[in-house]
């Protein structure tokens, strides 16, 4: 499966959800963020490759919607509630991300 995380500039929260979800199950992960600044920028065609987008928080969802909704039109948006509180890798966050996103991809708690 085809893991996509969003959040605001791709340096905390999205890169630590691709660095452990990546590879794990056979999972191919990737992250961007929807800031002019991010590390990497999400686009059209990021949002086209993935099966399941995660986004952080609403505003990240809202953001999509509102430039790639026909891209991610039948797609299934997850907004994970995850406030930008966390450095990278940090262990509460990874806590976290593998309770609320292991629902979706299979991986029991």
């Amino acid at each position: 499966m085809k893991l996509l995380f969003l959040c605001s500039q791709n340096k905390r929260r999205s890169l630590t959800a691709e660095k452990i979800f990546g590879g794990l199950d056979g999972h191919i992960a990737r992250s961007a963020g929807t800031e002019n600044n991010s590390r990497i920028k999400v686009t059209a065609g990021l949002l086209g490759w993935a099966d399941i987008i995660f986004c952080m928080e609403k505003k990240h969802v809202r953001r999509i919607k509102e430039k790639y909704n026909d891209v991610i039109s039948g797609k299934e948006v997850v907004c994970l509630n995850i406030p930008d509180d966390y450095g990278y890798m940090d262990e509460t966050l990874i806590g976290i991300l593998e309770a609320s996103v292991g629902t979706y991809i299979g991986i029991p708690n």
